[in-house]
C-alpha cells in the first residue's frame, strides 16, 4: 500500500520568504507565487537510520569534541519528544543540532567574531529518538553574537535543529531559543514569524525536574512534524 500523503503546511505559522527587515531574505526569496503540488513517492518516503549510523557520544557535545578537558560554558541538557500533528510519537528519527560555543562563536572558517574558538567544543551533535519519540542532548549554552543585518543586531542564544522524520517532506529545520532571553524580542529573524503563539513554540522552557543537581540545568523542547493524512484501505480509514 502506498504511504499516505502529508498535511499541507499551515502558511499562517511560517515566515514569509520576503521579509525586508531580515536583509538577506531580499536576495534569496522567490519573486513568483509558490505552486502547490501533490506529494510524490520520493517525498512521502525517506531515509531510515539505525544506531550503527551514530556514535554513542554523538549526543554529548561536552565530550564528543573534547581534547584536553571539558568545554567552557554553562552546562545544560536539551531534551523533549518528536511528535507529529496527530500527537503521535515519531520513533527512530534522526535529530541533529549545531550551535555556537559559550562565547557566541561557531567552529567555522567564515565566522570572524571576536570571541575565541573553544578547542574542546565542536558545536554539533546527533541522536535517534527512542520508541516514544524522546531525544536528549548534553551541551553548553550558546552565547549571543552580533550579525551584519542592521548596525547593532544581535542573535539571541539559539541552537539549530534538524529532524528528518519518516519522509523527506516531513523534514524540519528550525531553531530553538531559551526562556527568558531578552534578545528574542529584538531579533529580526524572530520577527519574521507572523504568529506570536508560533514564536512561543520555538522557546525551550526551563525544566528543573530534568536538571542534574550541582551539574547542569535542563530545557525542554518538543518538536512537532507534519502529520500524515488518513488513507482509505478496504473501505475504512487507516493511519490515524
Amino acid at each position: 500500500m502506498t504511504p499516505a500523503e502529508f498535511y499541507q503546511r499551515d502558511r499562517r505559522l511560517q515566515p514569509p520568504a520576503l521579509t525586508p527587515d531580515y536583509k538577506t531574505s531580499v536576495a534569496r526569496s522567490p519573486r513568483l507565487s509558490l505552486i502547490s503540488l501533490e506529494n510524490t513517492a520520493s517525498e512521502i518516503t525517506g531515509p531510515t537510520f539505525g544506531h550503527g549510523d551514530i556514535d554513542p557520544i554523538d549526543n554529548d557535545l561536552i565530550k564528543n569534541h573534547a581534547r584536553t578537558g571539558d568545554p567552557i560554558g554553562e552546562r545544560i541538557i536539551v531534551h523533549g519528544r518528536v511528535l507529529d500533528e496527530n500527537a503521535r510519537p515519531v520513533p527512530n528519527t534522526l535529530v541533529e543540532i549545531w550551535q555556537a560555543n559559550a562565547g557566541g562563536r561557531y567552529r567555522h572558517k567564515k565566522d570572524s567574531y571576536l570571541a575565541p574558538i573553544d578547542p574542546n567544543f565542536g558545536g554539533c551533535g546527533r541522536t535517534l529518538t527512542d520508541g516514544t519519540g524522546y531525544y536528549f542532548f548534553r551541551t553548553v549554552k550558546p552565547g549571543a553574537y552580533p550579525w551584519r543585518n542592521w548596525i547593532n543586531n544581535w542573535r539571541p542564544a539559539h541552537i539549530h535543529v534538524s529532524v528528518f522524520g519518516t519522509a523527506f517532506c516531513q523534514r524540519l529545520i528550525t531553531q530553538l531559543y531559551f526562556e527568558g532571553d531578552p534578545l528574542i524580542a529584538q531579533c529580526p529573524i524572530v520577527h519574521t514569524i507572523p504568529d506570536p503563539d508560533a514564536i512561543q513554540q520555538l522557546i525551550a522552557r526551563l525544566d528543573m525536574n530534568a536538571s542534574v543537581p550541582l551539574d547542569c540545568l535542563a530545557y525542554k523542547f518538543d518538536i512537532v512534524l507534519r502529520g500524515r493524512r488518513s488513507t482509505l484501505f478496504e473501505n475504512r480509514l487507516e493511519g490515524n
